[in-house]
């Protein structure tokens, strides 16, 4: 099987200049201001900004998942996705990530390579993470079956999640791992992202059967 180059760029390029808007505006709000619900405000809108363009330009290329967790069942969904095309789409989001990390230390004057020792543990915090996974799922394909512009509820989801999950809802194993090389507001302890990336999973289990219940059984029973 062919791998589809412009497909597996826009992965790469989406997820790394996702990590970048993500770390870069944590390490902004924390030059800028001491307080942290300003920062958690600035970092949330830039967020939500960044996956707004990200998705909308990138979309048409590649699905713009930038995400193992929607990679994946999307291809449990289309059963027509290669294992191969699925595990390319996630090694491309992975690296991505890092590459993402890695361009925000530079511009901000930190190492280039560091790792985050910000500990995010805790029941709540990771339940946390299987909400704003299984909400993400719903918004992306309920959005599908409205004919919404799904960028913007993707970005509307995520601005809001970052205020009312305890996690600040990554909700994704790949932006999570890529997190792990800044040690700034947005990032995540290394010891801290196996639970974080299992919840996610968890999700994305339960997100798949909510989206077969509600917008897939319903079709072919129609």
């Amino acid at each position: 099987m062919l791998i589809n180059r412009r497909h597996v760029a826009a992965e790469f390029l989406g997820t790394a200049l996702l990590v970048m808007a993500v770390v870069g505006s944590g390490i902004m709000a924390e030059t800028l201001s001491k307080d942290v619900g300003v920062q958690l405000l600035a970092n949330a809108i830039a967020t939500g900004g960044a996956l707004l363009g990200l998705i909308t330009i990138f979309g048409p290329l590649s699905g713009a998942s930038f995400n193992p967790v929607v990679t994946l069942v999307g291809a449990f969904i289309d059963k027509g996705v290669s294992a191969v095309s699925v595990a390319t789409d996630i090694v491309s989001q992975t690296t991505g990530a890092v590459a993402g990390a890695i361009v925000a230390n530079i511009m901000f004057g930190h190492a280039t390579f560091e790792t985050s020792q910000k500990i995010r543990t805790g029941g709540p915090t990771w339940f946390s993470e299987v909400v704003a996974t299984v909400g993400l799922l719903l918004i992306i394909w309920g959005g599908k079956k409205a004919g919404a512009h799904v960028a913007s509820l993707v970005a509307a989801w995520i601005t809001g999640a970052y205020w009312f999950t305890s996690s600040t809802s990554i909700a994704n194993p790949a932006v999570g791992f890529g997190r792990m090389f800044s040690h700034s507001f947005a990032g995540i302890a290394p010891e801290s992202w196996p639970m974080f990336a299992f919840m996610q999973m968890i999700g994305g289990v339960i997100g798949y059967s909510f989206i077969k219940l509600l917008f897939i059984e319903n079709e072919v029973n129609a």
